[in-house]
């Protein structure tokens, strides 16, 4: 009897354990849901693929370029030259007054903002119209940085679609005036799926956990 009543115990912990995982995947699903919904929703009537479709005080802002890595694996990084075409297409226009490049330099021999910063001189672009923020280690930080480091709240974001749709709920919760400007998008399953994990994570910094950058520090002048 004693064994026949632990096996049952057992199944009824089995059964239990099961009932508990169906429900934490269901609720992560839902929560998956509403952070997608919630980025796409911020997105609409803000984001532009033509540049004829932005808004007229344009040129009033500055462009707030997301930073990524130049190369992968020694190839060319099809998301750095777009955003950086992106980037040049505004100023040729007449649609900015100048840019911060926002991405990671954690590292002494990684240096995003600056490798963004020189792809654009090359295209034209003065220097003096460029300025780097070398703490943008995540989307959240380079989006709050520039309003509490840099002192701007209005802004051209400058990134893929998927990307600018993040930004710009992030935007949206803190206070800032955002409008976006997408680049050229890169197809693939592994992005996509990142970003709907990179939209929960959004989801919960902003309306749970109220994150803050990892850097924040003394406030700098664009010079523009």
């Amino acid at each position: 009897m004693a064994l026949f009543s632990n096996i049952f115990t057992f199944w009824g912990f089995i059964k239990f354990s099961a009932l508990l995982t169906l429900i934490g995947i269901t609720l992560f699903l839902l929560l998956m849901w509403r952070a997608n919904s919630a980025a796409q929703s911020a997105g609409r009537n803000v984001l532009f693929s033509d540049i004829r479709d932005l808004t007229e005080d344009s040129n009033s802002r500055v462009a707030l370029v997301f930073g990524c890595a130049e190369k992968i694996r020694g190839n060319d990084n099809l998301y750095f030259q777009y955003r950086i075409k992106a980037a040049h297409d505004l100023w040729k226009a007449g649609k900015v007054r100048g840019f911060i490049m926002s991405g990671d330099n954690s590292r002494d021999d990684y240096n995003e903002p600056e490798d963004m910063k020189q792809a654009l001189i090359k295209k034209g672009v003065p220097a003096d119209k460029i300025v780097c923020d070398y703490a943008g280690l995540r989307t959240m930080d380079s989006v709050v940085r520039v309003k509490e480091i840099f002192g701007v709240d209005k802004v051209i974001l400058v990134s893929q679609k998927f990307h600018n749709e993040r930004a710009a709920y992030i935007a949206q919760k803190r206070g800032i005036d955002a409008i976006a400007y997408n680049a050229k998008d890169v197809k693939g399953k592994e992005t996509q799926n990142r970003e709907y994990l990179a939209r929960v994570r959004m989801w919960v910094d902003e309306n749970i956990l109220k994150t803050t950058p990892k850097y924040l520090g003394e406030k700098e002048s664009l010079g523009f």
